[in-house]
């Protein structure tokens, strides 16, 4: 410190020593005495130790002295800054076009700055320093504003959507209508439910949203704007432009300004596509936008910790804000079970991006939004759960009153099945969001006699179990639209193989279980049971021996006749109605005419082997024994086409 000190004594004595050598007018030493103190700030301090030109005298020299270096000092800063102040009406030079004439007008400025920190100085040079600054600052304002927008890089949103797989959702009849919701199942031909997820954006995606070059000019600015206590224009200029510029952005990439009242008087088709938007939207955001404003508001206010987390939080909340308005719109919004996915996917899109959220906004001035962005999550993860519920109550409920055609598989039984399969990939979402609804599960477990094997279960499985329960239940009541017994157990087989498939060709198998696909085989065995005894019961029951008389040697003809007659008449009538049945998998059509075929050939044959030939050869003996087993082998064939055809007064074919 000592040695600091006698440096600057030894210096000053120097500048006085060249001073005093001069021996020259009062305005030249004035000069000489401002050239030294701009060159370094301890020469500033001459004045105090000149006295007259030398050193004695009395003290009100030296003061009138550095007074009068204070004056030209300032005199020297106001002549350029006014030269640049086109309020004035003098010229204004381009700022970027002029580099040397930049760096003269913030040397001014700094010089001013210089001057009126840590001195007293009088009431008019404080005014008049002022004045130069306020000046300056609106054209460093002005400034300020014009490079930010000048150098506003346009956002390639081909770029960003490049880096996104687009979602769609739609339930599309094989005619190609959309269907929307349960009350169409029974009048609609079948649909499928198609969804896919999108994927994560990538962590390396990068736009440019400031120009480079432009940032260490605006660096410059504000550092000048914030050191003359003009920090609050400063950020609110900044803010201003940046927020516009994040408007526009967000109007590129599909994002529309939508009040919570508009976005609920959307029709559905219009907010599907605004929904999936939403889900791309806010990922580019919070990672791409609003991590790059964060950059550029960093590298431009540097050190000024304040200033730049106001400006940022300013810059970023109204658009924010706007995401979460229409996330918010969306969760307390009428429930409805399409919307389940869109829910779903925004759901983890806000959960995706919340860690870089609270990065964005990490202290207390962030604190609201971070706040709000975790009750729209919970709201939307409220919303998804209460569309669930929504879901298992239409299934429950709905109550379509016409029998499909064929007995074919149901609507319902189709857009349910593709619904929970798409479930099946929210598993990790929906376990969390049903961990603590016990009372559906409770209901569950309390129905079931494997409850030792339901308490392994996670909740989303659980809750798929009751689904499926309540499905078929309500299919057994949709069964009861067929007079036809036979008919009823066809629909129930086709449908509960539907779903058996459904289960077993995607990972819902692995949450239901083997267990759960082994007892629904088994059903789909005893509708098989039920329907040939309905079916078939009265065509076998004209192939006994019973109430024919006698041996088969001497058995009543008339007897035997009316048997066949009866025979015929009951294949022909099956064989009518049971053409025009649909059993759409292959291997359980295949099945059921194997099951026919071993119950009705060999009865046949055994019967026509006793009594065939006393019929045979006789008058118009072709109109009892009109088939062979192997005509009724042939004929089996067609059942279960979805092709009406008819018998009806055909002749017995060769054999």
């Amino acid at each position: 410190m000592a040695t600091t000190i006698d440096g600057d004594e030894r210096l000053m004595a120097t500048a006085q020593h060249i001073v005093k050598s001069l021996n020259t007018s009062k305005d030249v030493t004035d000069d000489m005495i401002l050239i030294f103190s701009s060159f370094d700030n301890r020469l500033s301090n001459i004045t105090s130790l000149i006295d007259g030109g030398g050193g004695g005298g009395g003290g009100g020299g030296g003061d009138n002295t550095k007074s009068t270096v204070t004056n030209s000092r300032l005199d020297s800063a106001e002549k350029i800054i006014l030269r640049f102040d086109s309020s004035s009406g003098a010229s204004s030079i381009p700022w970027e076009d002029s580099p040397d004439e930049t760096s003269e007008y913030l040397a001014a400025i700094d010089e001013i700055i210089q001057l009126t920190e840590g001195l007293t100085l009088s009431p008019e040079f404080v005014d008049r320093a002022e004045s130069a600054l306020q000046l300056a600052m609106n054209r460093l304002e002005d400034e300020f504003r014009s490079i930010l927008i000048r150098n506003t890089v346009p956002l390639d949103s081909n770029r960003l959507y490049g880096s996104i797989r687009r979602i769609s959702l739609s339930f599309v009849s094989q005619d190609g209508e959309e269907i929307e919701d349960f009350g169409s199942f029974g009048e609609e031909e079948s649909g499928k439910l198609i969804h896919e997820r999108g994927v994560s954006l990538g962590d390396d995606l990068w736009v440019e949203l400031v120009r480079s070059e432009a940032v260490n000019e605006l660096r410059e600015i504000a550092d000048r704007m914030i050191r003359s206590g003009y920090e609050k224009e400063c950020c609110q200029v900044y803010s201003s432009v940046r927020r516009d510029a994040l408007d526009e952005s967000l109007v590129i990439i599909g994002i529309e300004k939508l009040s919570i009242e508009e976005v609920q008087k959307i029709e559905w088709k219009s907010l599907d596509e605004k929904m999936k938007k939403w889900v791309q939207c806010v990922k580019i955001v919070i990672r791409v936008l609003l991590t790059g404003e964060k950059r550029i508001c960093e590298e431009v206010f540097d050190d000024a910790e304040l200033i730049k987390d106001i400006c940022f939080i300013e810059t970023a909340k109204g658009c924010v804000m706007q995401l979460l308005n229409f996330a918010e719109a969306i969760a307390i919004a009428r429930r409805s079970s399409e919307k389940l996915f869109r829910i779903l996917d925004m759901y983890d899109a806000l959960k995706y991006v919340m860690p870089d959220l609270e990065a964005l906004f990490p202290d207390d001035s962030g604190e609201y939004i971070r706040s709000e962005a975790h009750g729209v999550l919970a709201a939307l993860g409220e919303a998804a759960k209460g569309t669930f519920v929504e879901f298992e109550n239409a299934v429950k409920g709905e109550s379509s009153r016409k029998a499909i055609q064929g007995a074919e598989i149901h609507p319902l039984t189709r857009y349910v099945m593709n619904y929970v399969r798409l479930l099946v990939d929210y598993s990790q979402t929906l376990n969390a969001l049903l961990e603590s609804d016990e009372s559906e599960s409770d209901n569950l477990q309390s129905s079931e006699s494997d409850s030792l094997q339901l308490g392994s279960m996670t909740p989303l499985a659980l809750r798929l179990h009751l689904l499926l329960s309540s499905l078929q239940s309500n299919l057994e009541e949709k069964s009861r639209l067929y007079e036809d017994g036979a008919m009823q157990n066809i629909f129930l087989m086709n449908n509960i193989l539907y779903i058996v498939q459904k289960v077993k060709d995607s990972e819902l198998g692995k949450l239901l279980g083997d267990d759960w696909v082994r007892k629904r085989r088994g059903q789909i065995r005893q509708y098989s049971t039920l329907y040939l005894r309905a079916s078939w019961s009265k065509a076998l029951s004209c192939l006994k021996d019973d109430g024919i008389g006698g041996s088969s040697s001497n058995a009543s003809k008339v007897a035997l006749k009316e048997r066949f007659k009866n025979f015929n008449a009951c294949f022909e009538e099956i064989y009518r109605v049971q053409t025009s049945w649909k059993v759409p998998d292959p291997q359980l059509r295949e099945e059921l005419r194997i099951s026919i075929s071993e119950k009705v050939i060999p009865a046949y044959r055994s019967f026509m082997g006793r009594f065939g030939s006393q019929l045979e050869g006789g008058r118009h003996s072709g109109k009892y024994i009109k088939y062979t087993p192997e005509d009724l082998e042939c004929y089996l064939l067609d059942l279960f086409e979805g092709s009406p055809n008819v018998l009806h007064h055909m002749r017995r074919k060769s054999s």
